[in-house]
C-alpha cells in the first residue's frame, strides 16, 4: 500500500504470536486525498505448518486481533519488569528494562539527552478503598529511578530503572495481588511523549530438591490443559468465554493451566493474573506428524530448522514475560528431542532465569527441562521416579486423566499418591473443553460436530472431544470428582480422631465457615455450624470424633450406617464466585455400632394366589399386586401394583454395556475388541429350564436357568448350542405373599472370557414409571473408579435427568453403591429394589435408551427413546478408566474377572403411601 501501488511488506508464519510490520513508509499522510488500503493475505499452509501439528481443529484464518497502531517518532518499544525478593520476602528489588525505539529521529546515544524515562509502581488495590478519589502519590509504592547508564543484556539494548518495594504483597494463585506498572517517556521539557502500563505481580519462582517453589512454598499444581476453543467461533477467542473458563475453573478448585499447545490470546494472560491461575506458557511447536515419517530427519535435529524453532520460543517469551501467572516456559509439545531444544532452553535460561523450563519430549527427563513432566504415566511409575534419589527435579504431569467421554476413572488414586509422596507436585488434566463445533442439521436442529462432520479428511473423528466440560462449558459429571480431589480442605477419619487439614499455602481458614451434617441410613439426624479455630496454611486441627456435636446423635441412632459430612464455604464473595460457595466437602463413615447382619424379609401370613394359565403363572395378593411369569422363558411378563402396570418384562441376566471411548481405545488390544472376539457383544440368553421349586400359601419359588449363547446361532437350545454357551446363570425367584421378590443369582462363566463389562440383571419398566429415588452415591453420575466426590445419600431424579448427553453415546448415567432404589409414576405406584442378604451395594442405571441404542448411535442427537425404561442393577460394574484413552487401562481392582459370582436383590411393590426408606429399614436386623 505504498505511494506507487500495492506493495508486499512482510510475512509471518507463527499463527499464534503477534506479527508486527512497520508500514510508515508505505502510507499516504493524513492530509493526502488518497486512501490507504490495508490488505492481508492468509496462506493456509507453509513450511511453518510442519511445526504446528497439534491435535486440534486445523482452522484457517486469523485468530487474533488486528489493529493499526500509531506511535510517536521516539517511543517505548518494549519493557521487562523484574522483582528480586529478599530471602525473607520483606522487600523486593525492582528492575525495569526499557527499550526505546528512536530509529526514525535520533541516535541512541542522544536519547537521554533529549528525553526522560520514568517508571512508577502503584498499589492498585488501594484505589478501590476510596470513593472515586484516587491518591496516586500515596499509592506509588516504589521509588523507581533510571540507572545512570544504559545496559545491554542478551540483545535487549535498553535502559534500566531500579527501585525498592518494602513489604510487598506477593502474587499467588490463592492471593493474586497485583501492582500497576506505568512507564513514561517525556521530552526534555517534561511533556509526555509516550507511556505504557500493565499489571505486574511480585513473586519468586525457584527450585529445591524435588520441589518447585513459589514464594518459597512447594505449591501443588491442580491443573488442566486448555486449548483455545469457542463452540461457534472455533479458535477465535472472546473475553466472555475466557472469563467463563476461569470462573468455572476456580469454582472447581483448579489453580493452574497449561496453554496447550501454543501461546494464547494476550487477554487470557491478563485474566489469569487477575483471577489467580498458575500457568505454563507453551511455544507453538508440535511436530507430531514426523513420528510417521521415519525416512525424514526430525526438524529438531536439523540446523536448518533451528532459527524457526528458536523464533517461536523467543517470540513467546518476549511477548509474555511480564505476566506474574507464568511460572514456566514450555518449549512446545510432542516434538521429539534434539539440539534445537537445547538451544531454545539455553536461550530462555539466559534471558529469563526467574522461571523454569518445561519440555516433555525425549522422555520428560532431558537436560532441557527443569521439571520431570511425563504425560499419562501410570501411578506406580511416577512414584518410582519420585523415590529415585538420583532425580532431583519435581514431577508434575503435563497431561494425565484423559477426559474423553465418560472417563477420569482412577484420578483419586493419582491424588492419594500426589498428596502423600514427596517429589510429586501435581499435574494438568487433559483437557478442559470438548472441542465440538455447533452445527445445524438439514432440519435446523443443532448438534456438536466433530471430525468428519464438515467433509474434512483426514480427520480424527471424536478425538477432539476430551474435555471436562461440553463445548458451551457445561461441566461433565467428572468435574465434580476433579473438584473433590483438588479441594484444599482435606478431612480424614482415624480410629479416634477427625483431622481437618488446610492444604493452602497462603490462605488461612478465616474466610470460611465449616458445617457438619450427620445422616443415618439416608435420613438426616442433625446438622450445624462446626466451630473451629483458624487453621493456618499447611496446618491442621484434630477433633476426637466422640466429642463432636454429632456424637449424641450417633449414640441414640439405630441406623445401620451413619455418615458425617463436613463442608467449608466461603464467607465472602470473590472475583470468581459469590459468598456461600462450597470450597470443600468431605463425607466420612462413622464407626458401626454393631456388626452388620444380613438383610431379611419379615414375612406376613397373607395368602397369595398362584394360578397357571397356559405358559404363564399368575401370582397375586388380592388386588394389591399381580405378577405374571412366563414359565417357558422365565421372564416376568408383567407386574401390576393395584392394577397399574409397572414392569413390562424382565428379569434378564446382563453382562454387556454400551462401550465407552475408553473401552474402545487400544485397537485390537482394547476391551471392546476382546469382548467382541469372545462374542460378548452378541450374547442372547435362552432359558434352559424354568421350574417351580416350592409352592405354599405364603410363597412360590421358581428357578430359571439361563444359558448365554452367541446370537448368531438359532434361537433353540440344541446340545451343540449348550456346549458353546459362554455363561450360565441360575436365577431363583422367591415370591412372598407380601409382594416381596427375592432374586438369588448364581453366575458361572463357562468359556474362557476376558474381564466382564458388568454382572447384573436388566428389566424393563413402563415409560410412565419415570421418578427415580435412591439411597446411594450421587446426585451426579458416578462409577466404581470415579465416586470419591459422590456422597452417600437419598437423591431424586427423573429418568430423563439421569441421562448424561455425552456427544458420542456410550455407557453413562450410572450411580454407584446404591442400597435401595424406587421407580414410581406420578401417582406413586412403582417398585422398590435393594440389595439383600449379604450382597454389597449395587451399580444402578435407568434410561429410555437401551444399551443397544447407546451402542448404535454415533452422537447424542441420534438416540431414539425406546418403548420402555431399561433398568440395570449390577452386582459388579467394571470401572471406566481414564489413565488414557488408547490402551486398556482400567486398574485391576476395578476389573471384573470372569469367575463365579452370587448375589441377591429384593424387589417389592410401592405406592404413594410407602417409602423406600421404610421398606429398607424393615429388612434390617436391629
Amino acid at each position: 500500500m505504498d505511494k506507487w501501488g500495492p506493495h508486499w511488506i512482510q510475512a509471518s508464519q507463527d499463527s499464534r504470536l503477534p506479527a508486527e510490520f512497520e508500514v510508515t513508509d508505505y502510507c499516504y499522510s493524513c492530509d493526502s486525498d488518497k486512501k490507504n488500503v490495508l490488505a492481508v493475505q492468509v496462506f493456509r499452509w507453509s513450511d511453518g505448518s510442519y511445526l504446528e501439528d497439534q491435535d486440534h481443529w486445523w482452522l484457517s484464518g486469523i485468530h487474533r486481533d488486528v489493529l493499526l497502531l500509531s506511535k510517536p517518532q521516539v517511543f517505548i518499544a518494549d519493557y521487562f519488569f523484574k522483582s528480586n525478593l529478599a530471602g525473607n520476602f520483606s522487600y523486593a528489588d525492582i528492575e525495569v528494562e526499557v527499550k526505546i525505539d528512536c530509529s526514525r529521529e535520533t541516535s541512541k546515544d542522544k536519547v537521554l539527552t533529549n528525553f526522560i524515562i520514568e517508571a512508577a509502581l502503584y498499589d492498585a488495590g488501594s484505589w478501590y478503598n476510596h470513593d472515586g478519589n484516587i491518591d496516586l502519590l500515596s499509592s506509588n509504592v516504589a521509588n523507581i529511578r533510571l540507572k545512570p547508564f544504559p545496559t545491554g543484556t542478551l540483545g535487549f539494548h535498553g535502559y534500566m530503572l531500579v527501585g525498592k518495594l518494602e513489604k510487598p504483597k506477593l502474587w499467588s494463585a490463592e492471593q493474586p495481588n497485583l501492582y500497576t506498572l506505568v512507564i513514561i517517556l517525556k521530552d526534555a521539557s517534561g511533556n509526555i511523549v509516550d507511556c505504557e502500563s500493565c499489571l505486574v505481580g511480585i513473586r519468586q519462582v525457584s527450585k529445591a530438591p524435588k520441589q518447585l517453589l513459589f514464594n518459597g512454598h512447594p505449591v501443588v499444581i491442580r491443573g488442566v490443559n486448555r486449548h483455545e476453543h469457542h463452540p461457534r467461533l472455533g479458535k477465535t477467542n472472546i473475553e466472555s468465554c475466557m472469563v467463563k473458563d476461569l470462573v468455572v475453573m476456580k469454582q472447581n478448585n483448579i489453580n493452574a493451566v497449561r496453554n496447550s499447545h501454543y501461546p494464547q490470546h494476550p487477554r487470557w494472560y491478563e485474566l489469569c493474573d487477575l483471577f489467580g491461575m498458575y500457568m505454563i506458557d507453551e511455544a507453538n511447536i508440535e511436530t507430531h506428524g514426523f513420528d510417521l515419517s521415519g525416512h525424514l530427519k526430525h526438524p529438531t535435529q536439523e540446523p536448518s530448522w533451528a532459527a524457526a524453532m528458536m523464533d517461536r520460543v523467543i517470540g513467546m517469551v518476549e511477548r509474555d514475560k511480564n505476566h506474574a501467572c507464568i511460572f514456566s516456559w514450555s518449549l512446545g509439545n510432542e516434538s521429539g528431542y534434539g539440539p534445537n531444544h537445547s538451544a531454545s532452553a539455553g536461550w530462555i535460561r539466559g534471558r529469563d532465569p526467574s522461571r523454569l523450563v518445561h519440555y516433555e519430549g525425549g522422555g520428560s527427563r532431558t537436560p532441557s527441562t527443569d521439571i520431570v513432566c511425563p504425560m499419562y504415566m501410570r501411578i506406580w511409575d511416577i512414584v518410582k521416579i519420585a523415590k529415585d534419589p538420583n532425580e532431583t527435579r519435581p514431577l508434575i504431569l503435563c497431561e494425565y486423566s484423559h477426559s474423553m467421554g465418560n472417563s477420569n476413572g482412577n484420578i483419586h488414586e493419582y491424588w492419594e499418591a500426589i498428596d502423600n509422596i514427596f517429589g510429586l507436585q501435581g499435574g494438568f488434566i487433559w483437557e478442559w473443553v470438548d472441542q465440538g463445533l455447533l452445527k445445524a442439521n438439514d432440519n435446523g436442529s443443532k448438534y456438536w460436530a466433530y471430525g468428519g462432520d464438515f467433509g474434512d479428511s483426514p480427520n480424527d473423528l471424536n478425538f477432539c472431544l476430551n474435555g471436562l466440560t461440553w463445548p458451551d462449558r457445561t461441566p461433565h459429571p467428572a468435574l465434580h470428582e476433579v473438584k473433590y480431589v483438588y479441594q484444599p480442605i482435606k478431612v480424614s477419619l482415624t480410629e479416634t480422631m477427625i483431622k481437618i487439614k488446610n492444604t493452602n499455602f497462603y490462605e488461612t481458614t478465616e474466610g470460611m465457615e465449616f458445617k457438619w451434617a450427620a445422616h443415618g441410613d439416608g435420613c438426616e439426624l442433625g446438622c450445624g455450624i462446626l466451630s473451629l479455630p483458624v487453621i493456618e496454611p499447611q496446618g491442621s486441627y484434630e477433633i476426637e470424633w466422640k466429642s463432636g456435636p454429632w456424637y449424641p446423635l450417633w449414640v441414640s441412632s439405630d441406623a445401620e450406617e451413619i455418615f458425617l459430612t463436613i463442608t467449608a464455604k466461603l464467607l465472602h464473595s470473590k472475583r470468581w464466585v459469590e459468598a456461600g460457595h462450597v470450597v470443600s466437602s468431605t463425607q466420612v463413615q462413622l464407626p458401626a455400632k454393631r456388626d452388620t447382619l444380613p438383610h431379611i424379609i419379615k414375612t406376613k401370613d397373607d395368602v397369595l394366589s398362584a394360578e397357571i394359565l397356559g405358559d404363564n403363572i399368575r401370582i397375586s395378593q388380592q388386588k394389591l399386586w399381580e405378577i405374571t411369569l412366563n414359565m417357558k422363558t422365565g421372564s416376568l411378563d408383567g407386574w401390576k401394583v393395584e392394577g397399574v402396570p409397572i414392569m413390562k418384562n424382565g428379569v434378564f441376566p446382563c453382562f454387556w454395556r454400551a462401550p465407552t471411548d475408553n473401552d474402545k481405545g487400544g485397537g485390537l488390544s482394547s476391551y471392546y475388541s476382546s469382548w467382541k472376539a469372545a462374542d460378548m457383544d452378541d450374547i442372547v440368553f435362552l432359558t434352559e429350564s424354568c421350574t417351580i421349586q416350592n409352592k405354599t400359601e405364603h410363597l412360590v419359588k421358581i428357578l430359571v436357568v439361563y444359558l448365554g449363547i452367541h446370537k448368531g446361532e438359532n434361537g433353540t437350545l440344541t446340545e451343540l448350542a449348550k456346549a458353546d454357551a459362554l455363561i450360565k446363570m441360575d436365577l431363583l425367584y422367591t415370591i412372598h405373599s407380601s409382594g416381596d421378590i427375592i432374586m438369588d443369582s448364581v453366575v458361572k462363566p463357562i468359556s474362557n472370557l476376558p474381564p466382564l463389562p458388568r454382572v447384573g440383571v436388566e428389566f424393563h419398566l413402563e415409560k410412565s414409571v419415570d421418578q427415580v429415588r435412591w439411597y446411594g452415591r450421587g446426585p451426579f453420575e458416578c462409577y466404581p473408579d470415579r465416586k470419591a466426590a459422590a456422597h452417600v445419600g437419598v437423591y431424586e431424579q427423573t429418568v430423563d435427568g439421569m441421562h448424561v448427553p455425552y456427544i458420542v453415546p456410550g455407557e453413562s448415567g450410572g450411580r454407584a453403591d446404591v442400597r435401595w432404589v424406587t421407580f414410581q409414576n406420578k401417582d406413586g405406584y412403582g417398585i422398590y429394589a435393594s440389595t439383600y442378604g449379604i450382597s454389597p451395594p449395587m451399580q444402578m442405571n435407568a434410561s429410555y435408551y437401551s444399551t443397544a441404542e447407546l451402542d448404535r448411535a454415533t452422537r447424542n442427537e441420534e438416540l431414539i427413546k425406546g418403548d420402555y425404561i431399561e433398568v440395570h442393577l449390577d452386582h459388579k460394574h467394571m470401572g471406566i478408566g481414564g489413565d488414557d484413552s488408547w490402551t486398556p487401562c482400567v486398574h485391576e481392582k476395578y476389573l471384573i474377572p470372569a469367575v463365579p459370582y452370587s448375589f441377591s436383590i429384593r424387589l417389592c411393590p410401592v405406592t404413594a403411601a410407602t417409602s423406600g426408606q421404610s421398606i429398607y429399614k424393615s429388612h434390617l436386623q436391629n
